[in-house]
């Protein structure tokens, strides 16, 4: 398991929205990407896979941008991850069908992994970490 600049970013984008959250304002990609010195196109990209999971709000214009729908307290950070199209199993066989799952001796040991990465993912909001940044 290797999460990507893809995966990163997303979070990195997502809270960046969330630091902005309390005022309203809605931040450009552009912005963004200077800030963070992220592709722009790069971003573009990104904000599709997670605007299909309808995060934000978005305003087109001069003055347009992102910004959160909901309280960053409602981003769980692992959910981010997945509509970012991040694979955050440790091995291929947790997801799919094996013949050799029932009979193979390292199974448990991946999926228990997989279970304590994914349940600590699931347990983190935006919030978790825009608190420690005040």
């Amino acid at each position: 398991m290797r999460i990507s600049t893809k995966g990163r970013y997303a979070l990195v984008v997502m809270l960046d929205l969330a630091l902005n959250y309390e005022s309203g304002r809605y931040v450009s990609l552009k912005e963004i990407s200077e800030k963070e010195n992220i592709s722009f196109k790069y971003l573009e990209k990104i904000m599709l896979d997670l605007n299909k999971k309808d995060y934000f709000d978005i305003s087109r214009g001069i003055n347009g941008g992102y910004k959160l729908k909901n309280n960053p307290k409602e981003y769980i950070i692992g959910d981010i991850l997945r509509a970012a199209r991040e694979d955050i199993e440790p091995v291929s066989c947790i997801s799919t069908e094996c013949d050799m799952k029932h009979s193979c001796k390292t199974f448990p040991i991946w999926k228990e992994l997989n279970d304590v990465v994914n349940n600590y993912l699931d347990s983190k909001t935006l919030y978790d970490y825009i608190k420690e940044s005040d």
